[in-house]
């Protein structure tokens, strides 16, 4: 069964390239980018006739979590020692994020990049070097 715990390159591969696979096939199908944030807002905030297509992209999303969570022993990782408000705040600020730089790491990391667009390289470099610097303050904040 799969563990989500104990990645291997293979795994990697594998879940790489169905993402990869998935977004393409949006892509061609429909002419619209996978992009997470963009799907959302569209849902919340747009009023458009798209929010279906939209909605039902997001409950995808969900759905296979959930049904990995069913059927994997470990598919739930064990809880951090984050306290919660800084996860929420972390939630919102990359929620900021995401519209300030018009789309998240799905949109840019994902799509951006494969149709060539230099903004997407941009975005997708900023965000992980971001990341980078928040894992390591945030670890030595809380591990000493």
């Amino acid at each position: 069964m799969f563990d989500v715990v104990d990645f291997t390159p293979l795994t990697a591969s594998v879940g790489g390239a169905l993402i990869g696979v998935a977004a393409a096939l949006l892509w061609v199908g429909t002419g619209r980018i996978a992009g997470i944030s963009g799907h959302l807002h569209g849902v919340v905030r747009r009023r458009t006739d798209d929010r279906l297509r939209r909605g039902m992209f997001l409950l995808g999303i969900v759905g296979g979590a959930v049904l990995i969570a069913l059927f994997s022993a470990n598919a739930v990782p064990e809880r951090t020692n984050f306290p919660t408000p800084m996860l929420i705040a972390g939630g919102v600020l990359v929620g900021m994020g995401t519209r300030l730089g018009s789309g998240c790491t799905s949109g840019h990391g994902v799509c951006g990049i494969g149709r060539g667009s230099t903004r997407s390289v941009v975005a997708t470099l900023v965000f992980f070097i971001c990341g980078v610097v928040t894992a390591v303050i945030t670890r030595h904040l809380f591990t000493g």
